[in-house]
């Protein structure tokens, strides 16, 4: 009996040290702290007038964080000197913001702190907050607001700055690319929706920029711009929708370069098309040249023979309707490039897709002769060709089957370059599917305005298949390669067969696009799908 007492006295002293290790520290379970923290008070009180010190106090209920201040923080009228934010990486309870600008007067201030604001612990943010003061004697009450679409995509980029330039005595159009705007406001990374809040009453110019540099300029080469066609007055009761897009960039041709012998790389920015490059050097009668597109960069190159003993090269520049420029390019003797075939074309072709060939020297000579093309019965099979010079590509049109396969044989000397070198023997075979293993579809457009052009598209919107429609009818794909196609149709209202950008400068939207839900394509399998536009 006492030494079973013993055990059970035993027994609850070492029950006892286990609860008390159990007890130290915080206890699990319970629920989850989900609350943001609380302000206690804000010194200068927020929403103050006359407004004069250059420091400002918001005081928490708990310990926070701050996290991505440099995407969340928008400050409305912009500072040229950023202020100066703590904490930014240790937890307290307390925001402190050190004004480093001199202050307009008569002006309200709104710091958009975003999410940036959270709790130490759960990470639970203290939503959209704002700080607002006036250096004057009232704080500015008004708001515009509005929504952001992209002109190419189903949906915007995130983070877009939206902004106001006041219209006064100092306004022009290009102010967007030099100064910030009055007031500014940003999407953030989860509405698409925008308000300018705290403006006062006036004309305003209304511009959205996806901003790359975050100098809230407008940069043509990087940024995405919308704007609103005309003025705006404040007070309004309207919501605007700003269309995003990516200008053409304006025109402008880079330093030429010599790349190897007699090849000159003359880059540019733009639409190169209509871009013309003349020698002024004098040269030798028996001179000769050519001018490709460099596949691989923003560069038109000009080849040249014959081989000339000088130090430089003048050439003229031009492009309708008004850019000329002059370039000097230092020319030293250099090994030339020799010519290499390489097939465009892959293993497998479509029935009515052409097989392509190209060098990448440009080529001069082609000798029809010393090419042979055979199908898997080792039938001959004629060819027609087409020479694309710009591109330097060769196109072999030729009738093809289903479940087939061809050999083609290129023998020496078939091509010859600017520079008199020859191919070497080539052979190269492809293959077409059996008509079971392509899918197809009909589109029936219902209240359509023509002409349009219909896309389909891959998840990343780059085009797989094209049709420049003008007139009503049921519109065919064919030959389809089984996949899940996004459709996109482009309102062509200039009828140019091609997407036209917008131009701020020239108060020009980009052409209308319209998205409808994407189809699936199936193998040895036709679906038809209506349109309708409204």
């Amino acid at each position: 009996m006492k030494k079973t007492i013993s055990n059970f006295v035993l027994a609850l002293l070492v029950g006892a040290v286990f609860v008390n290790c159990a007890n130290r520290g915080t206890p699990d379970g319970g629920p989850k702290d989900e609350l943001p923290p609380i302000i206690i008070k804000s010194s200068p009180e927020n929403y103050s007038t006359n407004f004069e010190g250059n420091e400002i106090e918001i005081t928490f209920d708990e310990y926070i964080k701050i996290k991505d201040i440099q995407k969340q923080l928008i400050i409305s009228p912009p500072m040229e000197y950023q202020p100066d934010i703590t904490p930014l990486s240790a937890a307290s309870k307390k925001v402190v913001i050190k004004i480093n600008d001199t202050l307009a007067p008569n002006t309200t201030y709104a710091f958009n702190f975003g999410n940036s604001i959270t709790d130490n612990n759960e990470g639970n943010p203290y939503p959209y907050y704002r700080y607002v003061f006036s250096t004057g004697s009232y704080i500015d009450s008004l708001k515009v607001t509005g929504s952001i679409v992209d002109a190419m995509k189903t949906k915007p980029e995130t983070f877009i700055n939206v902004g106001l330039y006041e219209v006064n005595t100092t306004f022009t159009d290009s102010i967007i690319f030099k100064e910030k705007p009055k007031y500014i406001t940003n999407t953030l990374d989860s509405v698409t929706t925008f308000s300018i809040e705290n403006v006062k009453p006036g004309k305003y110019l209304l511009v959205a920029l996806k901003d790359g540099n975050g100098d809230n300029k407008f940069q043509q080469k990087t940024d995405q711009i919308a704007f609103h066609k005309n003025l705006i007055d404040v007070p309004t009761d309207t919501t605007y929708t700003l269309k995003l897009f990516n200008e053409e960039p304006d025109f402008t041709a880079t330093r030429p370069k010599l790349l190897s012998g007699e090849k000159i790389a003359f880059g540019y920015e733009g639409d190169y098309r209509g871009m013309a490059i003349k020698i002024v050097s004098d040269t030798p009668e028996d001179f000769n040249y050519r001018i490709t597109k460099d596949p691989k960069t923003d560069s038109l190159l000009y080849w040249y023979t014959p081989r000339m003993k000088v130090d430089s090269l003048l050439f003229k520049v031009t492009k309708p309707i008004d850019y000329e420029e002059d370039f000097t390019v230092r020319i030293s003797e250099q090994k030339r490039d020799s010519i290499r075939l390489n097939v465009l074309s892959g293993s497998t072709i479509g029935l009515k897709e052409p097989f392509q060939i190209t060098a990448n020297t440009p080529i001069t000579k082609f000798d029809a002769s010393k090419i042979s093309l055979i199908d898997k019965d080792s039938l001959d099979i004629s060819f027609k060709t087409e020479f694309d010079t710009l591109n330097n590509t060769y196109d072999f049109d030729f009738e093809k089957t289903e479940d087939n396969s061809y050999k083609m044989q290129i023998l020496p000397e078939a091509f010859t370059d600017i520079f008199d070198y020859k191919n070497d023997t080539i052979q190269v075979s492809v293959k077409t599917k059996k008509a079971s293993d392509y899918g197809y579809v009909r589109f029936t457009l219902v209240n359509a305005t023509y002409p349009i052009i219909i896309q389909l598209t891959d998840k990343d919107g780059k085009v797989k298949y094209e049709n420049f429609i003008t007139e009503e009818g049921p519109v065919d794909f064919l030959d389809l390669n089984p996949a899940i196609y996004l459709i996109r149709i482009i309102h062509d209202v200039n009828g140019n067969n091609k997407y036209d950008t917008g131009s701020y400068l020239e108060k020009r939207q980009p052409e209308k696009i319209s998205h409808f839900p994407d189809v699936e394509i199936r193998a040895d399998w036709g679906i038809e799908e209506m349109l309708e536009f409204k």
